[in-house]
């Protein structure tokens, strides 16, 4: 069983970072597709959000999916989804049909995102200890790979089609072969009444820990490089470094949170991140110079990359069965993602970019303060003894 849990381990997170890249593909090839395209900034606008809401739609209803189907069940059809969902994206011919292309493969990743999470804390309760930071570090690898892939494509002239297409014949194969690796979730004790049942209280105070999170996250990645070049007038080539930056700082404190958890406790780490977000995102919006701000962007990244995957963990040993509760936790999760940005936008059109940043100092002291209300013990992490018959994980 030692062999088979290590390579469940390895599958989820290869899972997290085809994920990673897949989205981050889509990303930073966006100049491109306005040239394929000749779209506006607000057909732009308008292909985030019909991703993000095709994501959040099928989030939303995941729960009773995730009880009856669980996480390595939908994972194997999920991911192949995901993949050809994105060529159909990279395929589009023009507007219409992009913004169809964009919202199921919002649909897809909805479902894939929510299911690799569960699969995570599945792993995780088998090992029986932390172990989801550094699965979501996994995410922070892909994403910094579509980014150099990226960069390749443009250097070797393939277009924002040839690219997508790429990553979506190259992913698919690995996907399917993951298939294999999952593990099967727990199965839910007789007492359970099914997918109806009222998730504990504390599953959504941990939704609003992720949404404060996840707002944080989609404000630097929208707004943090527009802030950099039009407030503190740095050069286009330095502002475009404050997201990289950013993803680095959140790729180190994943990577090392999972040993941080087991020393402090969730309490405590969250408690900290929360200021730590708040304190270095002050010095952002403080400091008259770029190269400061680029370097506690750097902070603001380490102080939020564990609370996203930290809530996630917990939302999954709150109930014997992790797929419903990390199923709603991640909703309320996303829809922070998808909310933050715009936010934002409305607040600088009234006042001014600047101002409306403080909503991130904001966040990071409401998750400093929520994370107090959370349980001083976490709940103890279920290790199932062995499979059953049926579901053989590795079965060849």
């Amino acid at each position: 069983m030692n062999r088979d849990l290590r390579t469940a381990r390895f599958g989820a997170v290869l899972t997290f970072v085809l994920a990673g890249l897949m989205v981050g593909t889509m990303t930073v090839r966006i100049p491109a597709l306005t040239d394929k395209l000749g779209l506006s900034e607000a057909d732009v606008g308008g292909l985030l959000l019909a991703w993000g809401l095709g994501a959040l739609v099928t989030m939303q209803s995941m729960r009773r999916v995730m009880s009856r189907a669980g996480s390595r069940a939908v994972l194997r059809v999920g991911g192949p989804l995901t993949a050809l969902s994105l060529a159909a994206v990279g395929l589009a011919p023009n507007l219409p049909v992009l913004l169809a292309a964009a919202v199921v493969f919002g649909m897809t990743f909805g479902l894939f995102d929510i299911a690799m999470n569960a699969q995570g804390s599945t792993v995780e309760r088998a090992y029986g200890r932390p172990l989801m930071n550094g699965m979501h570090a996994g995410w922070c690898i892909g994403a910094m790979s579509a980014g150099i892939t990226g960069s390749l494509s443009i250097a070797l002239g393939l277009s924002f089609t040839a690219n997508l297409v790429l990553v979506s014949v190259l992913s698919m194969p690995v996907l399917l072969v993951l298939g294999r690796a999952y593990l099967p979730d727990a199965p839910a004790p007789e007492t359970a009444s099914g997918p109806r049942r009222r998730l504990p209280a504390v599953v959504y105070l941990l939704g609003a820990l992720a949404f404060f999170a996840f707002m944080v996250e989609g404000v630097v990645a929208d707004w943090n490089g527009l802030y950099l070049r039009d407030t503190l007038k740095a050069p286009e080539a330095l502002a475009a470094l404050g997201y990289p930056i950013f993803e680095a700082g959140m790729l180190l404190g994943r990577m090392t949170g999972d040993r941080l958890r087991s020393r402090f406790g969730v309490r405590g780490m969250l408690t900290a991140s929360g200021l730590a977000t708040a304190v270095f995102f002050g010095v952002v919006l403080a400091v008259p110079t770029p190269v400061v701000a680029l370097a506690a962007m750097f902070f603001v990244g380490l102080g939020v990359a564990t609370i996203s995957p930290l809530t996630l963990s917990l939302a999954g040993t709150a109930t014997s069965t992790p797929g419903p509760a990390i199923a709603q936790a991640g909703a309320m999760g996303y829809a922070g993602l998808l909310l933050g940005p715009v936010v934002i936008g409305f607040l600088s059109d009234v006042t001014s970019l600047r101002t409306a940043l403080v909503v991130a100092v904001a966040l990071g002291l409401l998750i400093a303060g929520a994370a107090r209300l959370l349980p001083r013990r976490e709940p103890a992490a279920v290790t199932p003894l062995t499979p059953a018959r049926d579901e053989q994980p590795m079965a060849a």
